[in-house]
């Protein structure tokens, strides 16, 4: 417990000279993003993920297989979405493969823009999801969440993929001491499971109580200050914005 602990606090507030600086805590950030949009997508969007391709590709699967609830159409314009996103990030990363600060600050710069659209589509409309909103939304989230996606692979944090926990689950389990491991970063897999959860639960009970603005408002409101922070601690001598082997 005590080894888990403390990778958690070193996790939120890493030590001077930490080879990844203060990205962890902002990869959390991201995180609880991600819970906030998928919260949107499945509960307000149709039951359509724009962030979790896998579930994703299981719901064309099941749209194509006849069940009335699922859209086949919903799934492709996500799954072309998110495509379409992670290609710009990959690019992004071409660009910025000397300075992570730089790369992280511009992508979820871009991202909180898409994110501004977002919200614009949805307050003008009264939180009502109609049929154009529902594909804009899917459109406009598909996009930042595959340039987040592609961005994050880049950046190379361990445990910290802002999407993705089913391999930080299945590394908790079987790196854990009861499975004979070694138990590398338990903390922060902890956190990186928690923060998912909380984006997810307060997207969840905004959005079943009609404040579809109010949670893609909050998912701005995070990517925001990810940006400005990460723009205002990339000192150009800090060892932590070169890319990692």
């Amino acid at each position: 417990m005590r080894r888990l602990l403390t990778d958690a606090a070193r996790t939120l507030v890493p030590p001077k000279g930490d080879r990844h600086g203060p990205l962890p805590p902002l990869m959390l950030t991201l995180t609880v993003v991600t819970g906030l949009v998928d919260a949107v997508s499945y509960l307000a969007l149709g039951h359509v993920f724009v962030a979790n391709m896998t579930g994703n590709i299981v719901f064309l699967g099941f749209a194509l297989a006849g069940d009335e609830n699922l859209s086949a159409l919903a799934s492709v314009v996500s799954l072309a979405a998110f495509l379409s996103g992670a290609l710009a990030g990959g690019r992004l990363a071409v660009r910025f493969a000397a300075h992570r600060g730089h790369l992280l600050s511009i992508a979820t710069a871009i991202q909180a823009i898409l994110m501004a659209a977002a919200v614009i589509t949805a307050a003008a409309m009264y939180g009502r999801v109609t049929v154009e909103v529902q594909y804009a939304l899917i459109v406009l989230l598909g996009l930042g969440m595959g340039l987040q996606n592609a961005v994050a692979r880049r950046l190379g944090v361990p445990d910290l993929t802002t999407t993705v926990l089913t391999l930080t689950l299945t590394g908790m389990a079987a790196d854990s001491t009861l499975a004979g491991g070694a138990a590398p970063r338990p903390g922060r897999r902890m956190l990186s499971v928690l923060a998912m959860f909380l984006g997810a639960l307060v997207g969840g009970l905004l959005v079943l109580h009609g404040h579809l603005t109010l949670t893609l408002g909050l998912a701005l409101l995070l990517l925001v200050a990810t940006s400005v922070t990460t723009y205002r601690l990339s000192a150009a001598d800090a060892a932590w914005i070169r890319p990692q082997p």
